[in-house]
């Protein structure tokens, strides 16, 4: 199939003096006490309501009892949902650790038209990206890049990373694509694969068995959007085959076309358009009634262009993934599961004319001419088996789960006019690791301790690195409480450790800085690995029947304490100092940049994350405070750039017409990060609505900074120049299906 692609002008966005708002302080002061009442009547709504239930229930046990009888089971919230990180098939509200889950609903209300849009408002989380949006750094915790959150889709890791400045971690999954996405955060992590010290974020994409409707043997779906800011279209088509009860298979295409989006102050933003075409073919295989079997394809093929309007960028990526999986619940022994992925990324920058450079060994100017062509491939192989047995001992329930995984990442660049190959290294690594972990339960108390060991070697034309070691995890968990209001609260407490290696570029990036002004990259063999030591206090509640019969409220909160031992960090050297290493170099400047350990990072936060739903609509409030800094083995403090804003996120949703039409809105604080350059803070204010006109007809709208805010992500202060997010944009799509 054809792509078609638009060449637009695209550049670095000039310095400007940040702005919180393009209005006047009369505006913003409205603007922020409307924001602040509608937080206050979430908060007040979903933490106040416990106290009613109490008030309402004459004989508190059938009080539960007729309140569980009456919640329809399209009431549940999403933190009832079963994660797809879990490994022992548990819900987010039942875990014991900071767990979310954005599901199918939340998605269509959402309308994403990249990957940062997914995860709005998810506490503890927030997205790295430059003008070119379809590439995302997705950061836990001010934790990001070099594989320290693990960004995971259908079992596949997304390891592609390209040094330079901004966005450094990328990967590319077109929302479209996706059926649900779940968050772990923290280091409790580590027994979904090695180095995620941040966390994971599993995307899932679609299911046959989802879209098709019970007796349908076909169904196709086709939707169209319009967004008004940079004018882009999306088109998406679904379609699915139900073979018989144990064969299905479902195929997705989307197409966008988007120019360059216009920020708050209404200036167009040069670099943001884009052109994508993704793609998705899974098929599930049931051997047996006890097995599955879902082997899957998922492609991208992107392009836009950077340097004001030099290079052409053209990203191109193959997914593929079996996953295997068997349980049988007369062998409590047996739930095992097998997963295998290969996930091949290209991407290719094109020079679109002359660019003047510096050789990335004598640092003497040269010219790379139009046409010329640096390419960054990673071929990335992956194993993740993992088996959970059940048994009981006495009084006590047992879950024990033990696997291993074992990934693999070869990388090779290559450029002719030097440069971006040195600092983006070749070279092979391997991460390897295997854990054991118990659960077992008592009555109202649960624990659980796991040990994960984990290896890694890194292979280049300069030698040969490696490291192992092993991390522990403990939980205890306590619900004390019997009494009606009270039966749903967990209070839990846990310390786990993660271990993450090196990465290639860390470790092996050299050369000179290829233009602008010249300076060395200097290798540093000596790198050793990061070790995160968690602490995190949290508290799960869940209540039915709070004011009525057909509602609920799930409520998550945490604090943590991240210490986060020899992290690895960019460093400025001086040649003029003699213990620094950092050669004059003849034309130029007399600096070298190295990643270097330092002491530890310290990372603390407070989150919270609760859903309120009712026969009438929803509520929900998420707060993510966060705060970290690096200290050197010297003992000098430095604020960490990674930090991302804090926030507290209210939304607000109506159901009318027999739940046919659903509108409401969002506003979102953000703070500004300690120490960040180029940050202030803002608020946003969106709205969305749906209607679902029949059962095969849906219109949605929304509208994102409905007050047209100026805002930058702080996550951009390693850029060079600072690129403001979109200012308002309205969205318009309607979707159409068929079945039979």
């Amino acid at each position: 199939m054809k792509k078609y692609r638009r060449m637009r002008a695209m550049g670095l966005v000039g310095s400007e003096t940040v702005q919180s708002d393009s209005g006047g302080a009369a505006s913003i002061d409205t603007r922020r006490a409307c924001a602040t009442m509608l937080l206050a009547s979430v908060a007040a709504l979903a933490l106040g309501v416990g106290t009613a239930s109490a008030q309402e229930a004459a004989d508190p046990a059938a009080a539960q009892e007729s309140a569980n009888t009456l919640l329809p089971a399209e009431a549940a919230t999403l933190l009832d949902k079963i994660t797809v990180v879990s490994r022992t098939d548990e819900s987010a509200i039942d875990s014991m650790a900071s767990v979310s889950h954005i599901g199918e609903e939340q998605l269509e209300r959402r309308m994403a038209t990249t990957p940062q849009d997914v995860l709005f408002g998810v506490p503890g989380v927030a997205l790295q990206s430059d003008a070119n949006r379809t590439a995302s750094s997705v950061n836990i915790r001010g934790l990001q890049d070099f594989g320290r959150v693990a960004v995971i889709v259908d079992g596949a890791r997304q390891n592609f990373q390209r040094s330079g400045h901004g966005t450094q971690s990328m990967f590319w999954l077109d929302p479209e694509l996706i059926k649900q996405v779940d968050v772990v955060r923290g280091p409790v992590a580590n027994t979904y694969g090695s180095g995620a010290i941040g966390g994971v974020v599993f995307y899932e994409t679609k299911d046959a068995e989802d879209f098709l409707r019970e007796g349908e043997t076909w169904a196709a779906s086709a939707t169209g959007r319009y967004d008004t800011n940079g004018k882009g279209w999306t088109t998406s088509a679904t379609g699915a085959y139900r073979f018989n009860d144990a064969v299905d298979v479902l195929g997705n295409l989307v197409w966008r076309d988007f120019g360059d989006y216009k920020d708050g102050g209404g200036e167009e933003v040069p670099g943001s358009g884009f052109d994508v075409l993704s793609g998705l073919l899974k098929a599930t295989i049931r051997p047996t009634e006890l097995s599955e079997l879902k082997l899957g394809w998922v492609g991208a093929d992107d392009s836009w262009t950077e340097g004001l309007d030099a290079y052409d960028m053209d990203v191109k990526q193959n997914t593929f993934t079996g996953r295997y999986h068997v349980t049988d619940e007369d062998e409590s022994w047996l739930d095992l599961h097998v997963n295998m992925a290969v996930n091949r990324a290209g991407l290719d920058q094109t020079y679109l004319r002359d660019v003047r450079q510096f050789d990335s060994e004598t640092g003497g100017p040269i010219i790379v001419p139009a046409g010329s062509q640096t390419t960054y491939d990673l071929d990335t192989y992956g194993i993740d088996i993992w088996n959970t047995s059940r048994f009981e001992t006495g009084a006590l329930s047992h879950e024990l789960t033990y696997g291993g995984d074992w990934v693999s990442d070869d990388v090779v660049t290559a450029n002719a006019g030097g440069g971006m190959d040195v600092y983006t290294p070749s070279g092979k690594r391997r991460v390897s690791g295997a854990y054991i972990q118990e659960k077992f339960t008592y009555d109202w108390l649960e624990v659980i301790g796991a040990l994960r060991y984990d290896s890694y070697q890194l292979d280049s034309d300069v030698g040969e690195i490696e490291g192992d070691r092993i991390s522990p995890r403990i939980t205890v968990g306590v619900s004390p409480f019997e009494q009606i209001g009270l039966a749903g609260l967990q209070i839990y407490g846990t310390y786990a450790e993660g271990y993450r290696s090196p990465s290639l570029s860390e470790t092996l990036i050299s050369g000179l800085h290829p233009n602008g002004v010249a300076f060395p990259f200097l290798p540093n063999s000596d790198l050793r690995p990061e070790t995160a030591k968690t602490w995190e206090f949290g508290v799960n509640y869940s209540v039915d029947g709070v004011i009525q019969g057909d509602d609920s409220l799930r409520l998550k909160a945490a604090y943590f304490n991240n210490d986060v031992d020899d992290y690895i960090g960019g460093a400025t050297l001086s040649a003029f100092d003699p213990t620094a290493d950092c050669p004059f170099v003849p034309g130029a400047i007399p600096i070298c940049f190295q990643y270097q350990n330092f002491a530890n990072a310290k990372i603390a936060g407070f989150e919270l994350e609760s859903v309120y739903e009712a026969g009438w609509g929803f509520a929900g409030l998420s707060v993510s405070i966060v705060d970290g800094h690096t200290i050197s083995y010297d003992g000098e403090r430095e604020d960490l750039l990674t930090i991302p804003s804090s926030q507290v996120t209210g939304q607000l949703g109506f159901r009318f017409l027999e739940d046919k039409l659903t509108v409401g809105g969002e506003v979102q604080y953000n703070g500004k990060p300690e120490g960040n350059p180029i940050a202030d803070k803002y608020t946003l204010v969106n709205a969305f609505a749906s209607y679902q006109a029949t059962e095969d007809f849906r219109l949605d709208f929304r509208a994102d900074n409905i007050f047209d805010v100026k805002y930058t992500n702080p996550l951009n202060a390693s850029a060079t120049d600072i690129v403001y997010e979109p200012g308002v944009t309205l969205k318009l799509g309607a979707t159409m299906r068929f079945g039979g």
